[in-house]
């Protein structure tokens, strides 16, 4: 007899499961968030309720349903992954939506409280690792890789738009250096007659006083109104 009040608390646990986990990505601007999560964490209660109560007989064995979450989760996880160039993103993204999948089989084979732990876990080391990890980066021996890591610089200057040409053709001239890569170079129109330049650059390392420097003649131009810069590290993150 299936107990349809026990299927129906296992579901809600599921969902709710992969929806606390999915908040915290979320929170965080991660590709995936809430949805993801919480549908990934519901399908897993759904395999693992069907293996339990859909297969009868000596024969039957309900765990291999729930074996294959475990492989089948994989095709979902390498969606996420991405490469920028010698980076890769998403790795921790991936590990999330996988331990989403656990604690939803744990939650459909009606180990709730279990699978509760197994979601305060996962927050928790998403949220106080984070922290750690950076320690981590800023010790000695990381602090060679991190300079290694490739970096992606975006310019932005303003000007009056009848300069737009001259200023475009000087900051094109101020990134354009043997240890920068140009990847692209666009103007904004803005309010009052005004237009923003806007370049991106990668570079091998993080050099931010060679920056500096490549920008001085921006800068010193008369018809510059205003120059911004910021740096974004491609090392991988989660």
């Amino acid at each position: 007899m299936i107990d349809w009040i026990d299927i129906t608390l296992r579901i809600a646990a599921g969902v709710a499961f992969g929806a606390l986990i999915g908040f915290e990505r979320q929170w965080r601007a991660r590709t995936a968030g809430v949805r993801t999560n919480a549908l990934v964490s519901l399908g897993a209660t759904l395999f693992v309720i069907m293996g339990a109560y859909s297969f009868n007989g000596p024969d039957a064995d309900p765990t291999r349903v729930a074996a294959q979450i475990v492989s089948g989760i994989g095709f979902l996880g390498a969606g996420v992954i991405m490469r920028q160039g010698a980076s890769i993103s998403g790795l921790n993204t991936a590990a999330t939506l996988w331990a989403s999948a656990a604690v939803g089989a744990l939650a459909g084979g009606g180990l709730v409280w279990v699978g509760a732990a197994g979601t305060a876990t996962v927050i928790l080391a998403n949220v106080l690792l984070r922290p750690v990890g950076r320690t981590l980066d800023r010790r000695l021996g990381s602090a060679g890789r991190e300079k290694d890591t490739e970096v992606e610089y975006t310019f932005e200057v303003r000007c009056a738009r009848e300069h737009e040409v001259k200023v475009r053709a000087i900051v094109f001239d101020a990134v354009h250096r043997p240890d920068l890569t140009v990847q692209s170079v666009a103007a904004t129109d803005l309010p009052e007659d005004m237009v923003v330049i806007t370049a991106t650059a990668a570079s091998g390392k993080r050099d931010d006083h060679e920056i500096e420097l490549a920008i001085a003649d921006v800068i010193r131009t008369p018809e510059v109104l205003g120059v911004r810069w910021s740096a974004q590290n491609l090392s991988p993150i989660d």
